[in-house]
């Protein structure tokens, strides 16, 4: 597995971590970021490499710093 692969593991599951700490569905956090569900689901399972705006639209939604989803 190349860094670029873990990275994109790492991102998704902390996602996912925030997420259900928030007691959020998939379906609701990508209601809140305008973001569609399926692509939250490939987030969190490292399917897709996510843009700066969409990570900061999830921050937001999530209620919590980018570095807090990076870290």
């Amino acid at each position: 597995m190349d860094s670029k692969q873990k990275i994109l593991i790492k991102f998704g599951e902390r996602v996912r971590e925030i997420r259900k700490e928030k007691g959020l569905s998939q379906e609701e956090l990508a209601h809140i970021a305008d973001l569609h569900r399926t692509y939250i689901g490939m987030i969190e399972r490292a399917e897709k490499n996510i843009t700066l705006i969409n990570i900061e639209k999830i921050a937001n939604a999530l209620e919590v710093k980018i570095n807090n989803l990076i870290n």
